[in-house]
């Protein structure tokens, strides 16, 4: 710091000019700020394990034998205590029915193998049983399966051995990598990429905000695709510049929030560079005042650099100061200087 006992007016007007080449050097700032993107690779470590943590405690992931989910391929084993000439083993048909002693066809698609239980024994009892019990073991088990793909620790198609919902299965794959996206897409099985059957789910509603009604029940056959997040990056007088993913359908006050605020020098004017592909950007300065403004769709890739106010620079920059007994002294350090 460079102390002073008297600065004269051209001094102050001299500091005055050297604050705003600082602020407009920092414009600068975003070129390399933008190399940087590309050596990110563990945004939000910590607000993922978070995730994560949160995805293992609430998930079911133990299956109970008589929740198995039925279906076309698998091979059941079916016990009438009250009688052993009705027992049999027989595999589901592709159209979800088997064919029982006595019964006939009775159909058992998607039904557990409790349900299946249930059933049995109420079809006995209307017509042959006074009080039947009936046991059901899935010998092999194939129809029920679901694909995790996208960002997920261990992506694969897994056994959906019973009725699980999205918080379930995302246990399964290992929970989320720290390159996820906040949406889950969830395909239905028989839908097409471009079919209107498939449900998204915003993922930090369900998990931090608690909604249990996006926690939907995931059917035999759905593939689950998490996507990469997207990346913006701020700089200037912000108090936490840096790269953060994009979380959902951020908008620019929220992505200033992230990045800790405004620091108190900062002008009312942010100049955003959106990427428009094929090397091409689009440079804008922003009033921040502006409501329409803060209300900005934030875009991957986008850059987010705050001015700094000359005035609001030389007023947090300088220092009064007491040296030896009677001396006083006046300094300045630039505040963008972190």
């Amino acid at each position: 710091m460079v102390h002073l006992r008297k600065i004269p007016v051209w001094g102050w007007l001299l500091l005055a000019v050297w604050a705003t080449l600082a602020g407009c050097a920092s414009g600068e700032r975003y070129r390399a700020l933008e190399i940087d993107a590309y050596s990110v690779g563990n945004l939000r470590s910590e607000e993922t394990d978070a995730l994560n943590d949160q995805i293992f405690s609430a998930a079911q992931v133990n299956a109970d034998p008589s929740e198995y989910l039925l279906g076309a391929g698998d091979l059941m084993q079916v016990t009438i205590f009250e009688c052993d000439k009705l027992n049999t083993t027989v595999r589901i048909s592709s159209r979800g029915f088997v064919t029982l002693p006595l019964l006939g066809q009775m159909s058992v698609q998607g039904l557990t193998a409790r349900e299946a239980e249930e059933k049995i024994e109420k079809a006995y009892k209307a017509r042959y049983l006074q009080d039947p019990h009936v046991s059901i073991f899935v010998q092999e088990h194939f129809s029920q399966r679901v694909t995790l793909m996208g960002q997920f620790k261990n992506p694969g198609t897994f056994d959906l051995m019973t009725k699980m919902r999205l918080m379930d299965v995302m246990a399964l794959g290992g929970g989320l990598t720290e390159q996820a996206g906040r949406t889950a897409q969830i395909r239905r099985i028989g839908s097409s990429s471009d079919s209107a059957n498939t449900v998204l789910v915003d993922l930090d509603r369900m998990i931090r905000e608690g909604n249990s009604e996006l926690n939907i029940e995931i059917n035999g056959g759905d593939v689950v695709f998490v996507p990469e997040a997207g990346v913006y990056f701020v700089d200037g007088a912000v108090r936490k510049p840096g790269a953060y993913p994009i979380s959902r359908s951020t908008k620019l006050f929220e992505a200033l929030a992230q990045a800790g605020g405004l620091r108190p020098y900062a002008d009312d004017k942010v100049i955003l560079v959106r990427n428009l592909g094929n090397g091409e950007r689009k440079v804008l300065e922003l009033g921040l005042k502006e409501q329409e403004v803060q209300e900005t769709q934030i875009l991957d890739r986008d850059v987010l650099l705050v001015k700094a106010s000359t005035l609001g620079k030389a007023m947090h920059g300088f220092r009064f100061t007491l040296g030896i007994p009677g001396v006083a002294g006046f300094g300045y350090q630039d505040p963008e200087v972190r």
